[in-house]
């Protein structure tokens, strides 16, 4: 049974017409943590950011050189345009390190969590629903989550469309560099793929400590289970899927997969916006320079088009 205590922290209000923020826990023991962003008043729509991959906090930054603050831009812009939003931390990092450990995770634990979430969400913006936008593989998260009381639809931000086994081999055949390490990445991939644990003790040392490392291993076999796009065609409910043009990570066959699940999903391009939702072009050294520049807006016209698609202006 899914746990779904909740639990309000402080409210801290500026002037008028500023942004409320909020700190919100939920979950078993209230030990996940969250940041809930709103103008004064009652919301047009509330949405709950579900953050990408890795350590990723809520902010949409990592220790691997992400500084983007992309969550923080979207929430503080939709907030601007009357959206509320609940940003949050995974469980076990960061805000939410007492919620267990963050290598022993599956994608229904995280689902698990999404629900919470949406409930403490709707308590404390007073929402009937809640939109679920999920970034890169919280896109897997939103999916996996999407036929659970209380959830108004689905926000795809640069989110797979493909099993995450076959987006790792293409985004390691990508790089020249890692021609060298291809068999052996390959390998391990067809046996986390097959369900089985890889034996690192052979693996170049840039494998054996990163990618495949022991301790995400389990996480991985239950991840490369689920297929987006499937998910995806058996929910009724509202779907945008929003794609970049410059996105080294996720392309625009993901996009192009989701989109054609099933009839009714709405798909919002924009051209030059990359992974991390900044304008950047397609050169690999400048576009990821924009992963670490919390100072760039995100991508013109991007939040004006949730804020759209939420609050049900539809083109």
């Amino acid at each position: 049974m899914i746990s779904l205590m909740l639990g309000l922290a402080q409210v801290m209000t500026a002037s008028p017409g500023a942004m409320r923020q909020t700190a919100l826990t939920a979950g078993p023991n209230q030990a996940l943590s969250g940041t809930l962003l709103q103008s004064v008043g009652e919301p047009r729509a509330t949405v709950l950011i579900l953050p990408g991959s890795g350590p990723t906090d809520r902010d949409g930054n990592n220790p691997a050189g992400v500084r983007a603050n992309s969550y923080k831009l979207l929430a503080e812009g939709l907030a601007a345009r009357g959206v509320a939003t609940l940003r949050i931390d995974k469980r076990g990092l960061y805000g939410s390190r007492a919620a267990g450990d963050g290598n022993k995770v599956t994608i229904g634990l995280y689902a698990q969590d999404t629900a919470s979430w949406v409930a403490a969400a709707r308590k404390a913006a007073g929402s009937p629903c809640v939109w679920l936008a999920g970034h890169s593989e919280g896109g897997l998260i939103a999916l996996a989550s999407a036929g659970q009381p209380g959830i108004c639809g689905l926000v795809l931000l640069e989110a797979p469309g493909r099993p995450l086994g076959q987006i790792v081999r293409s985004q390691l055949r990508v790089n020249a560099a890692n021609a060298p390490l291809l068999p052996q990445a390959e390998a391990a991939l067809d046996k986390l793929e097959a369900g089985q644990r890889v034996d690192v003790t052979s693996l170049h040392p840039a494998l054996a400590q990163g990618l495949f490392n022991p301790l995400v291993q389990d996480f991985l076999i239950d991840e490369f289970r689920y297929d987006p796009a499937k998910l995806l065609a058996a929910y009724r409910g509202s779907v945008l899927v929003v794609q970049g043009g410059t996105d080294p990570q996720v392309g625009q066959g993901d996009a192009d997969r989701l989109t054609a699940a099933r009839p009714g999903v709405i798909r919002a391009d924009f051209p030059t916006m990359n992974h991390v939702l900044k304008e950047a072009p397609l050169d690999q050294a400048a576009n990821f320079a924009t992963y670490a520049n919390p100072d760039l807006p995100l991508a013109p016209g991007l939040v004006d088009r949730i804020a759209a698609f939420v609050t049900g202006k539809r083109p």
